[in-house]
């Protein structure tokens, strides 16, 4: 019996008792008199067990049926074992037409062991921290290094662009790395979308913040925070990670979800995911956006005078030799010969890197006509090179070594030696080649 069950049988025995009056046991059961009646008949004619629900242990009317289930938890192993239960259950109605409740999914998924209850997890505590008032106030920016496309295609960085006030994703990018040259990219399509907010809130990387206390050279701002002071945005640096949880927590989300919506799109490949990206941020939007507070949005226009092609470049100071040459990423710039030029001799001029991948050579304002002569297209011995940036120079560096010609190859089968007179006797000993020529070592 339930508790319910027992707390009318004492009250119907009380009243058996004559200590309650049927006016007090309709009271204290919560029922008409009618229904008081007709307990205190079952139970003077079966006792207590009366008192029982019929219906215990026995299936509900509304429950669905075991070949729905069964169909199911079938395609739950097949193609979503490691969905959630929310997600899954939209994948089922939209792709399968099998609706079924995602509290349903759940029990039956907890049941399966395709799904751990909440209560069994280790508890992941959050400092809370007031959200931003107004759209535009604050937007966290962030990479994440991760195995977007699986085994489909290699691991690359994904950036997000994330409003403090309404949780809502403003841009997403894939790049090759998390480098200014791509958070470049990123911000000019935020930009052009939304407009210039109050500020930035990003991590201590490079990138965003000089990390370096005897920096030699500079005014201790990086490229993109001197773009930024041109746009009037500020930049904010989080001493921890738990500070900017917006972003961290939407990493979180992403590299479940969007994982596996890339997987059922058969998306392997950077353009195309970002090709694909604008429908994902706007379906996350309406399932995980927020009102804000305060509706005003404070994201301001682009001026006529924001020239986004020149202030989103990477720039850099270079000295112009006797020679009236160059040097700027392992390479070696000429300059032509014209008037201006001839008269720039141990003067100081400036390299700008486009985000397109032109380069230009400009001396207060003016372009400068150049040349390249000599550009180094491998890794120099020892380079110093950032954690973030680790796989696509490997991706480089084993494309480079793959161009060598054989006997350049480590483990190379033609840099192999010969082996000597104990391992193959007849044969020519290491370092040694017959008058006749090279012999051919057996298969």
């Amino acid at each position: 019996m339930s508790a319910q069950e027992f707390s009318r049988l004492e009250v119907l025995l009380g009243v058996q008792s004559g200590r309650l009056r049927i006016a007090d046991a309709c009271s204290l059961i919560g029922l008409k008199r009618r229904q008081v009646f007709r307990l205190l008949h079952g139970l003077e004619q079966g006792g207590a067990s009366s008192l029982v629900s019929r219906r215990r242990g026995r299936p509900s009317n509304h429950r669905v049926p075991d070949d729905v289930r069964d169909l199911a938890l079938a395609i739950m192993r097949e193609r979503y074992r490691d969905f959630g239960p929310t997600l899954a259950a939209e994948k089922l109605a939209e792709l399968h037409g099998c609706r079924i409740s995602r509290e349903t999914l759940r029990r039956w998924m907890i049941t399966d062991g395709l799904w751990v209850d909440r209560r069994h997890r280790l508890p992941s505590p959050h400092q809370p921290r007031r959200r931003r008032e107004c759209p535009g106030e604050l937007v966290q920016i962030d990479g994440s290094e991760h195995a977007w496309f699986e085994d489909r295609g290699p691991t690359c960085s994904l950036l997000a662009f994330i409003d403090d006030a309404t949780s809502r994703i403003m841009v997403l990018r894939f790049a090759a790395s998390e480098s200014a040259v791509d958070y470049f990219r990123a911000t000019r399509s935020y930009l052009e979308a939304h407009g210039k907010p109050v500020a930035f809130y990003s991590d201590k990387h490079s990138i965003f913040r000089v990390n370096s206390k005897d920096a030699a050279g500079g005014e201790r701002v990086t490229q993109f925070g001197r773009a930024l002071a041109e746009l009037n945005i500020d930049i904010i640096c989080a001493n921890l990670p738990q500070a900017k949880g917006r972003v961290e927590r939407a990493f979180g989300t992403l590299q479940d979800r969007l994982v596996k919506e890339l997987r059922l799109a058969g998306i392997a490949t950077i353009a195309a995911a970002n090709a694909w990206l604008p429908a994902f941020i706007a379906d996350y939007n309406m399932r995980f956006g927020r009102a804000p507070m305060n509706a005003k949005d404070l994201h301001r226009r682009l001026s006529p005078l924001d020239d986004l092609d020149e202030i989103l470049a990477w720039r850099e100071e270079r000295t112009v030799t006797r020679n009236l040459t160059l040097h700027y990423d392992r390479m070696m710039l000429i300059l032509e010969p014209t008037p201006l030029a001839r008269g720039l001799a141990r003067q100081k001029v400036h390299v700008v890197n486009y985000t397109d991948g032109r380069f230009a050579v400009r001396f207060n304002g003016m372009n400068l006509p150049f040349r390249v002569f000599d550009k180094i297209r491998t890794v120099e011995p020892g380079a110093i090179v950032e954690n973030k940036r680790l796989t696509e120079v490997l991706t480089h560096v084993r494309a480079q070594q793959a161009g060598y010609a054989p006997n350049r190859r480590r483990f190379d089968a033609a840099r192999q030696r010969p082996p000597n007179n104990l391992e193959a006797p007849g044969l020519p000993s290491r370092g040694r080649v017959p008058r006749g020529g090279v012999t051919q070592l057996p298969a």
